[in-house]
């Protein structure tokens, strides 16, 4: 079964990886023990409780090789798991990373694998998360589907810490809480039809700026790590969700666990610079149900005071929970004529 020479190759690849891995205690919090064992061991913040996610990075669901360059798969697998500790209020403590890989993946220099890493390993020190563990495996052939190529396969686990009782939640809204957003909507989706239209203008793409708005927010999103630590630190937010899905959608996540209804502003809603140039089905819509922002959706009382700017991130107020009852749609929207409808969730989900 080739055994001895997919353990050489896993063996030289780890061996690799580390030494390109700053020393542990180049970062916030300690990591007893890292890559190289059977598991990771972390020393959290004292009297933090731990906030945990995982995220698929599959191809042909969340990205194509004819389409992305392997550093925004990086970049973006990485950035998956960042973005929700974002939402939780939660400080990156450590990440984990499996892949599966065709054969034709890990060959050449650099190799596909190789360039997938900076990507990935840029991002985490920009937000100072180690790398800690994972896994890797060779991911089978599709000859039985007329493909000689296997699929690459990507999972990311993010751990996170935060204060006990700070962490944002989908269920802490309230009647009369405002609604906020950060940074601008609609870009991840107008960039994605670009890059569907002219796939020779991004092919060489292989790192994302930091300017707001992002010039390229679908192949390099930019997680909200210091906006959900600020909300979380200053007791701000009542709830929160990063705007992966579409904000139709994820707005609905937030009424449900927070058994509430809200009212939208669509001349409110800040679009991104990309998703105004769109001539299809228009930029509110982008805005509304493009998903893949990975912007935050976040709820606060009427009584405090939301500063326009968070370390550096435009924040704009977009509408208003409220009670849920039978006489409203559980999401209303108030366009530029005042005229009101239902907003469905519009937005991306699984097995649909």
């Amino acid at each position: 079964m080739g055994k001895s020479r997919s353990i050489t190759g896993e063996k030289a690849m780890i061996a690799a990886l580390r030494r390109r891995l700053p020393t542990a205690d180049s970062f916030k919090f300690g990591i007893r023990v890292g890559i190289g064992d059977d598991g990771a061991i972390l020393d959290p913040p004292r009297g933090h409780s731990i906030v945990v996610t995982t995220d698929f990075s599959l191809e042909t669901i969340h990205f194509r090789r004819e389409w992305h360059s392997p550093e925004s798969v990086g970049h973006r697998c990485l950035a998956r798991g960042l973005s929700d500790l974002a939402a939780m209020g939660a400080n990156p403590l450590a990440a984990f990373l499996s892949l599966a890989l065709p054969a034709e993946l890990i060959k050449g220099n650099p190799s596909w694998r190789d360039r997938f890493l900076d990507g990935f390993l840029v991002l985490a020190k920009r937000f100072r998360i180690p790398l800690a563990g994972g896994d890797t495996a060779q991911s089978p052939s599709l000859a039985a589907n007329k493909r000689t190529n296997g699929l690459a396969l990507a999972d990311i686990i993010a751990i996170g810490s935060v204060p006990p009782g700070r962490a944002l939640l989908r269920s802490g809204a309230k009647p009369g809480d405002r609604i906020y957003v950060t940074g601008f909507l609609g870009g991840a989706a107008a960039e994605l039809r670009q890059l569907e239209a002219n796939l020779r203008k991004f092919r060489n793409c292989k790192s994302g700026p930091t300017e707001n708005p992002n010039p390229h927010p679908h192949l390099f999103p930019e997680p909200r790590i210091n906006v959900g630590e600020w909300l979380s630190k200053n007791r701000k937010a009542t709830a929160a969700i990063d705007l992966t899905d579409g904000l139709s959608t994820d707005l609905n996540h937030i009424c449900e666990e927070s058994q509430l209804a809200a009212t939208i502003d669509a001349a409110a809603i800040p679009v991104h610079p990309l998703a105004k140039k769109t001539d299809s089905s228009g930029p509110l819509q982008l805005a509304l149900h493009g998903g893949e922002d990975y912007e935050l959706l976040f709820t606060v009382s009427p009584n405090l005071r939301i500063p326009r700017i968070i370390s550096g991130v435009p924040i704009a107020p977009i509408g208003t929970m409220r009670r849920h009852t039978a006489r409203l749609p559980r999401i209303l929207l108030i366009d530029e004529k005042s005229q009101k409808s239902a907003l469905k969730p519009g937005g991306w989900e699984h097995y649909k």
